[in-house]
């Protein structure tokens, strides 16, 4: 990669991730000022527990989900490099679209077992 392109990529990536991390930050407070406007209005101990534990399931999931998204994409890169393939074409990107969507099936499958 040249310099030129490397200088026009970095600006665009910290814009990226400084953006993305202004959206967590905000989605954060928001999730706690709601959190706090519930308890204030309700009072209730066990609705605010529900909602915790619900959202502590959630945030389970969506590791459990990543993580094997993360799991069958590596297998589909191992695939690319066991087979020897140094090219980008329509086969290698079949491999890494099927290598997604088969950790997603497989997240569905489990997420319905155990979830």
């Amino acid at each position: 990669m040249d310099k030129g392109v490397l200088g026009e990529m970095i600006p665009i990536v910290l814009f990226l991730c400084i953006t993305f991390g202004i959206t967590y930050i905000v989605r954060l407070l928001v999730n706690a000022r709601l959190r706090v406007k519930m308890l204030q209005v309700s009072g209730s101990k066990e609705l605010v527990e529900s909602v915790v534990q619900g959202d502590m399931h959630r945030d389970q999931m969506t590791a459990l989900r990543w993580g094997i998204v993360t799991v069958m994409e590596a297998i589909g890169f191992g695939v690319i490099q066991a087979m020897g393939w140094t090219d980008i074409n329509a086969g290698v990107v079949a491999m890494l679209l099927g290598a997604f969507g088969l950790g997603y099936l497989l997240f569905f499958v489990l997420a319905r077992r155990f979830g």
